[in-house]
C-alpha cells in the first residue's frame, strides 16, 4: 500500500492488483468504508480477468487525508435538504470526493480507466460520468442511487443501524457488526466474518469522526437525475434484490436515466458482495467492460440472476 499526493493537497491511500499494462479499473467505496472493503480475491479475480485493479480510501476514512475538526452539522443539512431550504455550508461535495479520484488517476499516469463503485462510491462515480467523461472507458454502479429521495429510501431499521453513533471500544465495535445483517446478504450473511473484518478495519483506522462530513457530502450534493440523463459513457447498474439500505428502486432509477445502460439486478444480494456472488459481479463487470471498449461484444445480462 502506499499513498498518493494529489494536487489538491489530499492525499489517498491506495493499492494495486495485476498487470500495470492492463486496462485500469478504478474502485470506488461507499460510506465511511475503507478500500478494504473491496475484498483481496474479488480483487484478484478482476485482476485476472486483465485488469490493472486499484482500490483507495476516500478522503476522511482509512489512511487517506482526514479533515479533523472540520465540523458540519449533518442533521441540519439533512433537514435542509428535506424542507427545499438553502444548505448550510458543507467541509466538501461529491464532486470534490470525483475529482480525488480523478486526480488518483493523474498521480498514476492513467488517462482513461474504468471505473466502478458501490453505494456512495456509485453517487461518485456517477459524478465522475457526469464531470469527468473524458477520463471514463465504462462505468458500474453498484447498490446506489441517483440522489433523488423518491428512489432508493432505506428501510427504516436499517437507516437506523447506519446512522447510529459507533461505540469506542474496539470490542464493543466488533460485536456490533452482527447488526449488519439488516442490510446484509440473506442467503449469505456470516456473522463470524462480519466480526472479524470489523476488528481488522478497527486496528487499521477507527475514525468516526469522518462519517457526518460525509453524510453532509452525500445530501449537499443533491439529486443527480438532470446530469445522468446526458451520460455518454456506457454504464452497468448493478443492484441486489435484498438490498434494505438503498432499495433496488435507487438502481432501477440509475438504469432508467442513464441513456442505454444496463441493469443488472441479483438475487440473494443485499448491501453487500458476499463472496459466492463473486463470479456473477466480476463477470457481468467484465463483460460490460469489453462491450464498452469493443462495441460488437456481448453486452451484460439484464435478467435477475
Amino acid at each position: 500500500m502506499t499513498r498518493a499526493q494529489l494536487d489538491s493537497g489530499i492525499e489517498l491511500e491506495y493499492d494495486t492488483f495485476g498487470s500495470p499494462d492492463d486496462p485500469a479499473l478504478l474502485l470506488v467505496m461507499g460510506f465511511t468504508a475503507q478500500m478494504i472493503l473491496w475484498n483481496e480475491e474479488f480483487c484478484e479475480q478482476l485482476a485476472a480477468s486483465g485488469r490493472y485493479v486499484i482500490r483507495f480510501d476516500n478522503r476522511d476514512c482509512g489512511l487517506s487525508t482526514k479533515l479533523d475538526g472540520q465540523h458540519v452539522d449533518a442533521a441540519a443539512v439533512l433537514g435542509a435538504a428535506m424542507a427545499g431550504e438553502e444548505i448550510p455550508p458543507v467541509p466538501y461535495m461529491l464532486s470534490d470526493m470525483a475529482a480525488d479520484a480523478i486526480g488518483l488517476l493523474d498521480a498514476l499516469g492513467i488517462d482513461r480507466a474504468h471505473v466502478a463503485g458501490a453505494s456512495m462510491g456509485g453517487m461518485i462515480v456517477q459524478t465522475m460520468a457526469i464531470e469527468h467523461p473524458d477520463r471514463l472507458l465504462s462505468v458500474t454502479s453498484i447498490m446506489s442511487t441517483v440522489g433523488d429521495p423518491e428512489y432508493g429510501a432505506a428501510a427504516p431499521e436499517a437507516m437506523a443501524v447506519l446512522l447510529s453513533p459507533p461505540p469506542a471500544e474496539r470490542d464493543q465495535v466488533i460485536e456490533r457488526a452482527a447488526s449488519t445483517r439488516i442490510w446484509a446478504s440473506k442467503r449469505y450473511f456470516d456473522e463470524a466474518k462480519a466480526k472479524e473484518f470489523a476488528g481488522v478495519a478497527y486496528d487499521r483506522s477507527f475514525y468516526p469522526e469522518g462519517a457526518s462530513r460525509q453524510l453532509a457530502a452525500i445530501t449537499a450534493s443533491g439529486d443527480r437525475s438532470d446530469g445522468l440523463r446526458s451520460v455518454s459513457t456506457p454504464m452497468l447498474v448493478i443492484h441486489g434484490l435484498d438490498d434494505t439500505l438503498i432499495a433496488p428502486s435507487g438502481g432501477r432509477r440509475t438504469a432508467e436515466l442513464v441513456p442505454n445502460a444496463h441493469l443488472l439486478e441479483v438475487a440473494d444480494m443485499g448491501h453487500d458482495v458476499p463472496p459466492p456472488l463473486y463470479g456473477i459481479i466480476v463477470g457481468a463487470m467484465i463483460g460490460h467492460q469489453e462491450s464498452a471498449v469493443h462495441p460488437s461484444a456481448a453486452a451484460p445480462l439484464e435478467a435477475a440472476s
